[in-house]
């Protein structure tokens, strides 16, 4: 079984509250974006792989101690984290802790970019979970596949849905929400060279709770966006990489109606009227 986990924008990003457990609450509307995708191949140990020949770039391999998964990852950059972490294993370990799985073999080729706040990774996590979920026949639901999502990221559940989805809670907490922009299309920007940390993203930040709620700004026209819709974590990151504002007032010189930071990375989005 082969699948593209795509990636995903912030239409606004309020950091609301500091929570007991150490977490935060939020509230944005993600977005899927097709733009950025990686490729994800999982099929059964005794299986031949489809795409192990066009992977990219330098390769890491592994084997879990049980023998349960082999997992392969290919990155035009290289692969600078041990491969049984990835969420791909970590979502099968997750399942098998529930149910009797099969042995699978995972090949993943890390196309979109990682640290830039569009989700990659979560991506991954939430397509293997449905991946694995349907070579093992486990006969789950959209919901049931959300709640072990969560459990492996904040944003991974969005990904079960991959659609327009309002998330609340740490994300996890998602509803469907009238999205329009069929008259508008969406650019993004990834600088080179420039990976945002989740800690670098929130030192800094004050929780707050916004005079106008998110979901009446988002259901105006877009143009005026530009001055009601805000990501909270712009602030502390471009003031770690003032080369991202730069990039930022570059988007609204072309004529944007929008453009901002995605999540709490270093990529940028804008919109554009078709």
């Amino acid at each position: 079984m082969i699948t593209q986990p795509n990636v995903k924008i912030n239409l606004g990003l309020n950091v609301l509250r500091r929570r007991s457990d150490g977490y935060h609450d939020l509230e944005t509307l993600f977005v899927p974006c097709p733009d950025f995708h990686d490729t994800l191949e999982i099929i059964h140990g005794d299986d031949y792989s489809r795409t192990v020949g066009s992977l990219e770039g330098p390769v890491a391999q592994a084997i879990s101690e049980d023998g349960k998964v082999m997992v392969t990852i290919a990155r035009k950059e290289g692969v600078d984290w041990d491969p049984l972490k990835d969420l791909t294993v970590r979502a099968y370990q997750l399942l098998a802790s529930d149910y009797k799985l099969p042995p699978v073999k995972i090949y993943l080729h890390k196309g979109a970019p990682v640290g830039a706040g569009l989700g990659g990774g979560s991506a991954d996590a939430a397509f293997a979970l449905r991946m694995i979920a349907e070579i093992s026949e486990l006969g789950l639901t959209d919901a049931q596949l959300a709640e072990y999502a969560a459990r492996l990221g904040s944003d991974c559940a969005f990904f079960v849905y991959n659609r327009p989805m309002f998330g609340t809670g740490r994300g996890e907490i998602l509803e469907d929400f009238p999205l329009d922009l069929s008259g508008f299309r969406i650019e993004l920007t990834v600088p080179e060279g420039i990976s945002v940390s989740t800690a670098t993203a929130y030192r800094g930040i004050v929780p707050r709770i916004p005079e106008k709620p998110l979901r009446d700004i988002l259901l105006q026209d877009p143009a005026t966006w530009k001055e009601e819709l805000k990501n909270d974590f712009e602030k502390t990151v471009f003031a770690a990489y003032p080369a991202l504002a730069g990039i930022k007032e570059q988007l609204y010189a072309r004529g944007a109606l929008y453009a901002a930071m995605s999540g709490s990375g270093s990529a940028l989005f804008s919109i554009f009227r078709k």
